[in-house]
């Protein structure tokens, strides 16, 4: 006799299937095949003679773009993934993954491409800013909060870029090589929580390879993927890295853009010819069914329902994330800051006007409004107490014109008319946009039948003097001031990635005498025929004007009589977008232009020098010990000017934690290297020993070690109490008591890391397998319980292998600093087949 399961989930997951195989049995070959790449660059195909519609995908790591690449359309700004990263909370990120949901869903997504898992391999990493941590299970445990939030709220999430993409050049091409044990007890390791635990419905393939084969051909996607954690969802390309049909036999599902690509009609011929099984074609398009039923897209299927409670004020949480990420890494009691109390405050550097608040790249969005440090002072201390100087120019290229200086020659409102033309002259489109930095995705501009596009606006100029006035894009353009062409020019694209040529240009510019007040008409023409390859049928281009550098002496003398005549002098550094995007990397962890020395002039004119980093990765901080403070800010989305004055005057906590080391000097760093050999490979030699692990292996001291951070109140670590045996796939608790001694509420996080005396085999010094953040008011004593997993105390050896014996679990509040320990004897008792 039969037992038919009598659980529901069982029922409803094996009734699902079956509606889906009967969906499949309906489509022809051609019209499978069809389904497997994309119909153009964000979306896939509808069939209504199954009742399917299109999907939309976007970028969205920390925020959600949209269809269109479009200032008319807004979207939030939240912190980078290393800023929140650094909150070491999961609640955080469980609440960043619930927001871009609610976001997606306002701009019709049905599916968000993050989040970025890849690890901070080395400093260098040009897209360090979009992923987490250089430490695969701080990594896992945000990165499964995120993709929880986001599930929950019936969005497809997309854990990328599966696997070993940690560093950008050749990204295409390079061939990474790297050991069975650093690959699963590190790059995959920070994959597997998010789709064992959180059951991701998609997985992003990388460009690169690994091992000799590229990400959407190999074996990894099977295993461990599927055969090993269960993977049911939609393995999606990374845009243009499936290059040939043998990636059909792979378990590689959706090619991404569409239309065109190498599967199409060439898929239905390997098929027929026998190259490659329909039961493949069949299992890519039962998972690409399964998405769509999940997200809402297929009828018949309900979509998973929002969760009302994960609807809140995105503003507000941008402001707590930003001020729960911000780590303050040296403070000489000058903060907090009272602001009726101080009467004079200099704001000083280039990004406390123009602040960073995300990375380059594809992960870019735009706000409607953007928060920055000089802003948030302003606001709180009083624009009559506060000065501005620029210090030290950072920005390198064009940067757009602000919206309140331009205006629309046509409609009389700010902003500017951009028309596209054809070869004859005859306007084919036209639109009224309010930003001259604009990028083109899709949408209706019909970029690739136009000859030209012109860009023309009314720019009313605030200050007399020089105006360098350009445009940053790939192409032929020219511009014209008041009617007469200024300068003629064409830019090459430099280097080889499609990525960085499109987002981030070079640029030319003119000089042009300004004076304040005085409106200057100009027009800017773009050749855009004979466009090819993927991005035929887009454009970025950005019109504005170079930054001046003609007398950097001038601005830092400028900068330190203004601190000299204020009690407390606020210095912003950071990075510009040349130094952290997608698609290069960096060449040097110095801060760019002469803001090292603007620093020392500042702090050497005025003792209560604050200084605040903007940058998404770590830089170097040769000044630090003259300074009175530091916090780090990373890219802190729209908010940053608030949540970093929040801080300032003491209104938050600042609650950040290293979640990757930071280098005294770049010849310290003992794991730097992102460029491949001549032969295109690009060896992880290092093995195991990453991030902290390599530096605790060199025996280096860092600025700022994996874990560290200050708050504005002081605590001790009482006691420390876990069992003394535990057997292999346990999970252990350890309980940890410890007291806020200070005089105000606070933030800590407690950390416990495991070592293994005498191990058989190669082990780092020590490694975290264990976090959470804790919050105590003044005298309040607080016991965290934490769950340690004894997984991580295994290595890899053609599975996991438990050696038996005593661990030390250190417990405290960053990799050296561990006050308490308890001992943990690991049992062989069911070491065979444990794993």
């Amino acid at each position: 006799m039969e037992i038919l399961t009598t659980n529901p989930s069982a029922i409803d997951e094996r009734a699902t299937d079956q509606r889906l195989e009967s969906l499949l049995a309906e489509l022809t070959l051609e019209e499978k095949v069809q389904l497997l790449t994309g119909r153009d660059f964000w979306t896939t195909w509808p069939l209504e003679k199954i009742g399917l519609r299109r999907m939309l995908f976007s970028d969205g790591p920390t925020g959600v773009r949209g269809e269109v690449w479009d200032e008319r359309e807004p979207s939030m700004n939240f912190p980078s993934a290393a800023a929140i990263s650094s909150s070491w909370d999961p609640a955080i990120a469980d609440r960043l993954g619930a927001a871009s949901a609610v976001e997606a869903r306002r701009k019709g997504v049905d599916v968000v491409l993050g989040p970025t898992i890849n690890l901070h391999r080395s400093p260098l990493g040009g897209r360090h800013f979009e992923a987490f941590s250089e430490d695969p299970v701080l990594t896992a445990e945000l990165a499964a909060a995120y993709v929880s939030g986001v599930q929950r709220n019936g969005v497809g999430a997309t854990p990328k870029h599966y696997i070993a993409n940690d560093s950008e050049t050749d990204r295409f091409t390079v061939d990474v090589k790297v050991g069975d044990r650093p690959l699963r007890e590190l790059y995959l390791l920070a994959f597997e929580k998010a789709i064992v635990e959180s059951k991701a419905w998609l997985v992003m393939s990388a460009y690169n390879s690994i091992n000799g084969a590229t990400a959407t051909e190999n074996d990894l996607l099977e295993t461990p993927l599927n055969s090993e954690w269960g993977f049911d969802g939609v393995v999606i390309s990374d845009w243009t890295a499936v290059r040939s049909i043998n990636s059909a036999n792979s378990s590689q599902d959706l090619a991404m853009p569409g239309p065109e690509g190498p599967w199409g009609e060439a898929l239905v011929v390997a098929v027929k010819s026998g190259q490659v099984p329909e039961a493949a074609i069949d299992r890519k398009v039962l998972r690409i069914l399964q998405l769509a039923a999940r997200v809402g897209a297929l009828e018949g299927f309900d979509a998973v329902a929002a969760e009302p409670a994960d609807v809140e004020d995105p503003i507000a949480f941008a402001r707590e994330a930003s001020a729960a990420g911000t780590v303050m890494v040296k403070n000489d009691g000058v903060l907090p800051l009272d602001p009726a109390s101080v009467a004079r405050v200099a704001v000083i550097g280039h990004n406390a006007r123009y602040a960073r608040t995300q990375g380059g790249g594809s992960a870019t969005v735009v706000p409607e409004k953007i928060v920055t440090p000089l802003d948030g002072i302003r606001e709180v201390f009083g624009s009559d107490k506060v000065t501005y100087s620029v210090g030290a120019v950072v920005q390198e290229g064009i940067a757009e014109l602000p919206l309140e200086q331009i205006t629309n020659p046509v409609t009389g409102t700010p902003g500017v008319r951009v028309r596209f033309l054809d070869s004859n002259g005859q306007e084919l489109f036209a639109e009224d946009r309010r930003s001259t930095a604009l990028v083109w995705f899709g949408g209706d501009a019909p970029i690739s039948a136009s000859s030209m596009v012109q860009f023309h606006t009314i720019y009313t100029p605030e200050e007399t003097g020089p105006v360098l006035l350009g445009f940053s894009t790939v192409g032929h353009g020219r511009i014209f001031v008041d009617g007469v062409l200024a300068r003629e020019a064409t830019i090459e694209a430099t280097g080889t990635d499609l990525g960085a040529a499109f987002l981030a240009p070079p640029s030319v510019s003119v000089a042009v005498q300004a004076t304040a007040g005085v409106p200057l008409e100009v027009r800017i023409e773009l050749d855009t025929g004979d466009r090819e390859g993927a991005l035929s049928n887009a454009l970025a281009v950005t019109i504005g004007v170079e930054a001046d550098d003609a007398d950097p002496n001038a601005l830092i003398r400028d900068a330190v009589e203004a601190a000299r005549a204020a009690e407390i002098a606020v210095v912003v550094v950071g990075t510009n977008s040349r130094v952290e995007s997608e698609g290069y990397d960096r060449t040097s962890l110095e801060l760019p232009g002469l803001q090292d020395r603007l620093v020392r002039a500042v702090a050497a004119a005025n003792p209560r020098t604050i200084v605040i980093v903007n940058s998404g990765s770590p830089v170097l901080l040769p000044w630090r010990g003259e300074v009175a403070a530091t916090l780090i800010g990373y890219f802190g989305g729209q908010e940053f000017g608030n949540a970093l004055t929040d801080i300032l005057t003491g209104a938050t906590e600042p609650g950040g934690r290293l979640p990757t080391t930071w280098p005294a000097t770049q010849e310290d760093v003992p794991v730097i290297n992102v460029t491949p050999a001549a032969d295109g490979t690009l060896t992880y030699d290092e093995g195991i020993h990453i991030g902290y692990r390599a530096w605790l292996k060199a025996g280096a001291t860092p600025a700022y070690e994996f874990g560290y951070g200050l708050g504005y109140t002081n605590w001790t670590l009482d006691t420390v109490d876990a069992p003394a045996e535990a057997w292999p796939n346990d999970v252990v608790p350890v309980a940890v008591t410890l007291t806020n001694t200070g005089e105000r509420a606070g933030k800590n996080v407690v950390q416990v890391y495991a070592e293994k005396q005498g191990s058989a085999v190669d082990r780092p010094v020590r490694w975290l397998v264990a976090s959470t953040p804790v919050w105590a008011e003044p005298g309040e004593t607080v016991t965290a319980v934490l769950d340690v997993p004894t997984r991580l105390l295994a290595y890899w050896d053609n599975g996991w292998t438990y050696e038996p014996g005593d661990y030390n679990l250190r417990v405290g509040t960053s990799v050296t600093a561990l006050p308490l320990e308890a001992t943990l004897k690991l049992s062989a008792a069911v070491q065979e087949g444990a794993a």
